[in-house]
């Protein structure tokens, strides 16, 4: 019997290769000499694509594949494909919910935590035997503080439990007031930040929230406020970010993306207020094998039911 044919466009891990190798006619686009030629010969023959979130997914590659009918995306974030395009072209785009939601919320409480008590910072000190002859100054707790969200989805929602067993008082700004909240909406970002003692980065990425986080944002939050990172770096101005930094205008930042990553400002390696990490927000053993499986799955159900499971 004949294995349906699928369009691989990058690799995106051991482990989904071999599945999908296994079940599946995949054509590896990534290993083709010439992309473009090979779509052009070929790309009539493919309903699904499977893509890692790294690589973009645009109007111009849809067009190369005239019967595209499902796009499948190994990760939450979905920025880099043009689903507005696909939408217009009939064509489904799933991605991955739900299965990083409790791994980030724990990066993004470990990043306040740190931050605020100068958990890294105090490490250096130690290990530079500085502790033998000085101590650190008075950090700030996080328990009982004021918390904002910038996006109140599953991860939002997460952070906000692990906010309510700390005792913070929770509010969050989104678009639309999310219905049955427990915590409280509130409409202007500025007004959130100008409220709160830490505020948490947790909406989607993309052309929508570009530098939502802005001076004015950077600088209501204030001298004692703290920004958490742990969405997309193209949601915060990272100049202003530093500049605020650098003059004090912001008491500490906790970031796991940055807007033009890997390269990070190199201001913000050097405060001892700021903790940089690599975007390890769901790198986990266990959020990796459940995206493993997402994806897979989306595809196996489009082939079975015409449908995808986890569409956005």
């Amino acid at each position: 019997m004949a294995r349906h044919r699928l369009l691989q466009i990058s690799a995106i891990t051991p482990a989904v290769d071999a599945r999908l190798a296994a079940d599946y006619d995949v054509a590896a686009l990534w290993k083709e000499a010439d992309p473009k030629a090979f779509l052009a010969a070929h790309g009539s023959e493919f309903e699904v694509a499977a893509i890692h979130l790294r690589f973009p997914f645009g109007d111009e590659l849809m067009a190369a594949l005239p019967k595209l009918k499902a796009i499948a995306n190994f990760g939450v974030g979905y920025d880099k494909i043009d689903v507005d395009a696909a939408r217009r072209r009939g064509i489904q785009v799933s991605n991955t919910p739900k299965v990083l939601d409790e791994c980030v919320a724990d990066l993004a409480f470990g990043l306040m935590i740190d931050v605020a008590r100068g958990v890294s910072a105090a490490t250096r000190f130690v290990r530079a035997g500085a502790w033998k002859t000085g101590q650190r100054p008075l950090m700030t707790r996080v328990n009982r503080k004021r918390l904002g969200l910038l996006g109140y989805g599953g991860i939002g929602q997460a952070i906000a439990r692990r906010a309510d067993a700390f005792l913070m008082d929770v509010r969050y700004h989104t678009r639309h007031v999310v219905p049955g909240a427990p915590h409280q909406h509130v409409d202007s970002l500025v007004e959130l930040a100008r409220w709160a003692d830490f505020l948490v980065v947790a909406c989607v990425g993309g052309p929508q929230t570009f530098h939502l986080v802005s001076a004015e944002v950077i600088d209501a939050l204030g001298p004692e406020g703290i920004l958490v990172n742990i969405a997309r770096g193209s949601i915060v101005d990272e100049k202003a970010l530093v500049e605020a930094l650098v003059a004090g205008r912001l008491g500490g930042a906790g970031l796991d993306v940055f807007e033009h990553e890997p390269d990070v400002p190199q201001p913000l390696l050097e405060m001892d207020n700021v903790v940089a990490v690599a975007h390890i927000g769901g790198f986990t053993r266990e959020s990796r094998r459940d995206m493993e499986a997402s994806v897979c799955d989306n595809v196996d159900a489009y082939f079975r039911t015409g449908k995808l499971l986890t569409p956005v």
